[in-house]
C-alpha cells in the first residue's frame, strides 16, 4: 500500500541480517516500481556495520526497514541510532520486531519508528496473525491494499468510498479467534513481567554461551556484544540437520536449517546452523540437557 508511491531512483535500505520476510516483499516492490534495494553489511561477530548503514542512507532513501533482533544470530541491533540516522535524510522507518516482542519491553514512541510489525506466534500466540503498528498520519494517506467487506464506507457502481482506520486495511471477516488468542498471549506475558523475563533469558544466555564454548569443535555463529536469548552454532564434521536429529532423540528441541535467513548463512560460509532458543519457560536444567546431548553427539560421530 505505502510502496505504490515509489518509482525509479527511489531506494529502500535493509541489512544483511534480515529474515526473508523483510527481504522478499521489498524485492517484489522494487521489481514493480523500479526502485532500488540496498543492503547494509555486517561483520564476523554478527554485528551491523553502523557507519556503513549511515553511509548508505541518501536523500533518495524512502524507507529503511530492519530487524530489531536477528532470528538467526540473536544480535540486538542499535535501532534507535538507525532510526535517527534514517530520519536525518528524510526516510521513513519500519522495524521488524517479530524476534523482540517476547523478549523485551517495546515502546514505539520512544523508538521513534514509523511502522512496527510482529507476528503472533513469536509471542506465544496463535499462528496466522500479526500486528502492524503505524503512525496514524501515514496510515491515513495510504490506500487499501485489499478489497472486500468492512473496508468500505459506501459502494455504488460509480464509486466506492473507504472506511476509517483501521478497518480500511482489514478487508473481509477478520481473524477473530486469532485476535482473541493473541490478546490472551499478550496478557499472559505481561502477567510474568516482561522485564523479569528479559533478565531471566539473559542469565540463561550467559550460562549457555559459557558451556557451549567449552565443547570441542563447536563454533557459535554470531557473538555480538548485545544479544537476545538465541545461540546458533555448528559442530565440527556434523551437519546441523543430523545434529538436530540426534538432539531430538535426546529430548532436546533445536531448530536446524537456514532459519529463513539464507544471506546470513552465505556470509558465514555455512549451509545451516543448529539454533537453541530460550524463552520464559526455559531453565538451567534445559541448558544442561542440551550440553549433555551435544557431548553424546560427539561420541556418535567420533
Amino acid at each position: 500500500s505505502w510502496g505504490q508511491r515509489l518509482g525509479p531512483g527511489d531506494e529502500i535500505l535493509i541489512t544483511w541480517m534480515e529474515h526473508h520476510a523483510n527481504i522478499v516483499p521489498w524485492q517484489m516492490l522494487c521489481e514493480r516500481t523500479g526502485a532500488t534495494l540496498k543492503v547494509a553489511p555486517i561483520d564476523r561477530r554478527g554485528e551491523l556495520d553502523l557507519e556503513a548503514f549511515r553511509a548508505l542512507l541518501t536523500p533518495r532513501t524512502r524507507l529503511a526497514a530492519f530487524i530489531q533482533i536477528s532470528n538467526a544470530l540473536g544480535t540486538v541491533l542499535p535501532v534507535r541510532e538507525m532510526i535517527a540516522a534514517a530520519k536525518a535524510v528524510g526516510a521513513l522507518t519500519l522495524v521488524d520486531g517479530a524476534q523482540a516482542i517476547s523478549h523485551q519491553r517495546i515502546d514505539v514512541q520512544a523508538l521513534g519508528c514509523d511502522f512496527y510489525v510482529f507476528s503472533g506466534h513469536k509471542l506465544y500466540g496463535p499462528t496466522g496473525i500479526g500486528v502492524l503498528w503505524g503512525r496514524e498520519a501515514l496510515l491515513r494517506e495510504m490506500p487499501p491494499w485489499q478489497g472486500g467487506g468492512d473496508m468500505i464506507r459506501t459502494v455504488s457502481f460509480e464509486k466506492t468510498t473507504y472506511n476509517e482506520l483501521p478497518y480500511r486495511f482489514e478487508a473481509g471477516t477478520p481473524n477473530i479467534s486469532g485476535a482473541v488468542g493473541l490478546a490472551a498471549a499478550i496478557d499472559y506475558l505481561e502477567s510474568l513481567d516482561i522485564d523479569k523475563v528479559h533478565a531471566h533469558e539473559q542469565a540463561l544466555l550467559r550460562y549457555a554461551t559459557d558451556a557451549l564454548r567449552a565443547i570441542p569443535g563447536l563454533q557459535i555463529i554470531g557473538e555480538a556484544t548485545h544479544k537476545a536469548g538465541v545461540i546458533s552454532f555448528t559442530l565440527e564434521q556434523v551437519h546441523p540437520h543430523d545434529l538436530g536429529t540426534i538432539l531430538d532423540s535426546e529430548g532436546v528441541a533445536v531448530r536446524a536449517g537456514h532459519h529463513c535467513a539464507m544471506p546470513v548463512m552465505e556470509f558465514f560460509g555455512v549451509p545451516a546452523t543448529a539454533r537453541a532458543s530460550f524463552g520464559c519457560y526455559t531453565n538451567r536444567e534445559d541448558v544442561d540437557q542440551l550440553i549433555g546431548a551435544l557431548h553424546r553427539a560427539l561420541e556418535v560421530f567420533g
